[in-house]
């Protein structure tokens, strides 16, 4: 009776923050001028938010944090895709091989 049906398909309005404005929020939080709680409510954000993008930002260095879940740079991409192409090769040699020396195992008396 008292349950509350969720729309399972309806669309999310989800937050994107340029790197600057996360590089902006963790630099006042280290500031330590307001609390972490005031600091948030000003900025718009929930408050683990904050202390989420500073450990990012620990973890990476400021140069490779909030790279974002865009395409990786064309040198990444190309490693990627010179891999992929000698890895295919590589297992098409050793399927051939397998199948070589099973021939051969079945010829020998």
């Amino acid at each position: 009776m008292g349950k509350t049906i969720k729309n399972v398909g309806a669309a999310v309005n989800r937050q994107h923050f340029s790197k600057e404005f996360k590089l902006e929020a963790v630099r006042l939080l280290e500031l330590g001028q307001k609390p972490a709680t005031q600091l948030a409510m000003e900025l718009g954000i929930p408050r683990n938010r904050l202390y989420k993008w500073q450990t990012d930002l620990k973890k990476a260095g400021k140069e490779q944090a909030f790279s974002g879940s865009g395409r990786k740079p064309a040198e990444e991409r190309s490693e990627n895709e010179r891999l992929r192409a000698e890895l295919k090769r590589v297992t098409e040699e050793r399927d051939i091989l397998k199948k070589a020396a099973a021939y051969f195992a079945r010829e020998l008396p």
